[in-house]
């Protein structure tokens, strides 16, 4: 039998997962770095399942700064097929109220300065992915499934703006989003479903509204206290769905986005650096020759 296995990104408000059984610590050393913390590994259902805190613990790093190649790869040596990543967001629409989740299905790119931290694919072997579909569709449904049993107001699909960060928007910058037809808003989530299929490792996102973002009249702005008590109360919800997700999971199909990168490769596969081989061995090794 195939053996089942999640990755969990937690976002603000999310730096644990007490219901991880057989709880063992693991750090990770990457050709990209140090991720953003050690890794929590055990089981959920019996799904093997691993931990990490995108912020680190005590939130010590920004948006910028996260080590998105390093998280993600480590996902891979750790054998996830799945990952999750559960993320603070800002509302852009009216019936997408704090306090509830949505299953976003796309994404808006407005990063800036964060290419290196984009793909895998650099400094000796190129890659174009297909991407039009960012989200894990078998994965998101599931996901949603998980969050509506765990007692969530959970919204199917959506449109993710990623921002660079670290300030929130400016209130022509909100309605502009609006303007577009986007959801949410948030700082994290685009990168690593970009890195995630690269990897092939099948990916969704957990968004958590926290706020209306700044565009609603008659409502203040964004208020950083305020987003701190919807993320608390937010967090043992996420969690909830986590477990259930994982229980899912367990009696479900496997779920993995092996063959993505299939047809991906474009470097002469002898040309291909030694170097690059070693940092894509983990992922894409059947294809390099």
């Amino acid at each position: 039998m195939t053996e089942k296995t999640l990755g969990i990104i937690g976002g603000s408000g999310l730096y644990d997962l007490p219901e991880l059984e057989g709880r063992e610590e693991i750090r990770v050393d990457t050709p990209f770095g140090s991720p953003s913390d050690a890794f929590v590994t055990g089981t959920i259902h019996g799904v093997r399942t691993a931990f990490l805190p995108r912020h680190g613990r005590g939130h010590r790093l920004a948006p910028h700064e996260l080590p998105f190649r390093a998280n993600l790869w480590a996902m891979k040596r750790l054998g996830m097929e799945c990952v999750v990543g559960v993320s603070a967001v800002g509302s852009l629409k009216e019936n997408i109220r704090p306090g509830e989740l949505v299953l976003v299905d796309q994404f808006i790119d407005r990063t800036r300065g964060r290419t290196s931290e984009s793909t895998f694919f650099s400094d000796g072997c190129v890659a174009h992915a297909h991407f039009a579909e960012p989200i894990w569709e078998p994965l998101r449904q599931q996901a949603l499934a998980a969050a509506r049993a765990a007692g969530a107001v959970a919204h199917d699909r959506g449109t993710y703006v990623c921002m660079e960060g670290p300030l929130f928007s400016t209130r022509a910058e909100s309605h502009l989003y609006r303007s577009w037809g986007a959801d949410v808003i948030g700082m994290t989530n685009l990168q690593e479903a970009k890195l995630a299929r690269e990897a092939e490792i099948a990916y969704s996102t957990i968004a958590l509204v926290t706020d209306y973002d700044c565009w609603r009249e008659g409502e203040d702005a964004v208020d950083v206290a305020a987003i701190i008590a919807i993320l608390r109360q937010n967090v043992d919800l996420a969690r909830r769905a986590v477990v259930e997700l994982c229980g899912r999971i367990a009696a479900g199909e496997p779920i993995g986005a092996s063959g993505a990168m299939a047809h991906a490769v474009m470097t002469d596969k002898a040309r291909i650096t030694a170097d690059a081989r070693r940092r894509l061995d983990i992922m894409v090794a059947k294809y390099l020759g």
